[in-house]
């Protein structure tokens, strides 16, 4: 059973390693990096209960072997006074004109429709998700790690709700191409941000992590027509990439929606939700585990435990079932829920050896995403609701 957990500054190496192997732009292998990123995601865990918009949370999915295949991140604010969200708010304009050479020729009707991009920024930005990253070889596991790795962090918003925005944001990759060298290039930068900048993607890429100043002095102020772009770069503004397909329709089944706005790098569309609406941030319930086997209709959802120290934050997928207590009043909710000896065991709650869990000992659930509360509860009889709407009940 695959484990989603805090990072620790022992995972550096692993880490440093994914990195080196993908090379991807959300998890740069660059040794510094990494280790300032570890030692601010510690810190941001061990934090105050106030928000604090420089908060960044690092999580890894760690295997059966305690091999590290995966990272996942969550930024407090994406935009401040020191380091703006940069964006392109995509518009559709319409233009209208009839044309005729002399007073008694045809008139010639010209409608156009003109995509315009509008270079945007603010400094009180939303709470952005990203930093996904996952094996190649481990995309299509019959566990479906990438769920895991995107969907463990709105548990944890959840549980930490003052520590984030009220509108959060994840920024999606779009078709990209492998340049000279293995190197990658986007065809918007290449079209657009190189002629502004004479940066190369990856050297834009690179300065944006510290310093993003360089977009708003370089680029146009005046709104872009995107049909002066060629054509194959006009086609991928708002698009995902085919490897970032499966992301989009996940984010779409929780409540999240395209905003308008893309990546003034690439192109990548911008999706964005309120925090409270996005379902599993709204539907997480606490519960007393209890050890059992759920029945084989019980639905696999998202088990998961905090803690006051490291590791603050652990997660599973597992069946799980919610069940009354013995002395649960008529009409109460229930307040238990049964969860596999190895998932308590992988969270913590359960010691080897150990048959029951602590009196004191709760964890968080939250139901797989694409059912909604409103579409659980809307074919139950009233008086067989649970009040929760999070779990099958026994």
């Amino acid at each position: 059973m695959f484990l989603f957990r805090e990072a620790a500054m022992s995972d550096e190496d692993a880490i440093f390693e994914l990195a080196r192997h993908l090379n991807s732009l959300n998890l740069p292998p660059e040794r510094p990096y990494i280790h300032e990123l570890l030692q601010r995601s510690l810190a941001s865990f061990r934090g105050s209960p106030d928000f604090d918009p420089t908060r960044r949370f690092l999580f890894v999915l760690e295997g059966d072997d305690g091999q590290v295949v995966g990272t996942s991140m969550i930024h407090a604010q994406h935009g401040d006074t020191d380091e703006p969200h940069v964006f392109f708010r995509v518009i559709q304009e319409e233009r209208y004109a009839d044309l005729r050479v002399t007073p008694n020729s045809e008139v010639h009707d010209v409608h156009m429709t003109h995509t315009m991009l509008y270079l945007g920024q603010t400094y009180d930005g939303p709470t952005e998700l990203g930093g996904l990253v996952l094996r190649p070889e481990l995309r299509h596991h019959p566990d479906k790690l990438g769920r895991l790795l995107s969907l463990a962090r709105f548990v944890f918003i959840s549980s930490h709700r003052g520590w984030f925005r009220d509108r959060l944001l994840a920024e999606l990759l779009p078709p990209l191409v492998q340049g000279p060298g293995g190197t990658t290039r986007s065809p918007l930068w290449d079209a657009l941000g190189h002629k502004f900048t004479g940066l190369t993607y990856h050297e834009a890429d690179r300065l944006s992590r510290f310093n993003k100043e360089f977009i708003w002095r370089l680029f146009p102020t005046m709104p872009i027509h995107a049909c002066l772009l060629p054509e194959g770069v006009q086609d991928i503004i708002g698009q995902v990439g085919p490897n970032t397909v499966g992301a989009k329709r996940l984010l779409e089944s929780i409540g999240f929606q395209y905003s308008g706005r893309v990546d003034p790098f690439d192109g990548g569309p911008h999706y964005e939700a309120d925090t409270d609406q996005v379902t599993i941030v709204r539907d997480t319930q606490g519960y007393a585990p209890v050890v059992g086997e759920p029945d084989p209709s019980a639905q696999p959802g998202i088990v998961a435990v905090t803690q006051d120290r490291a590791p603050h934050f652990r997660a599973v997928w597992t069946p799980a079932q919610a069940v009354f207590a013995a002395d649960t009043p008529p009409g109460a909710p229930p307040t238990q829920v049964l969860v596999r000896r190895e998932a308590l065991q992988q969270l913590g709650v359960l010691a080897p050896g150990q048959d029951t869990p602590s009196p004191e000992a709760r964890v968080l659930v939250a139901l797989r995403p694409q059912r909604r509360y409103s579409d659980r509860v809307a074919s139950v009889p009233p008086g067989a609701r649970s009040p929760t709407g999070s779990l099958r009940l026994s």
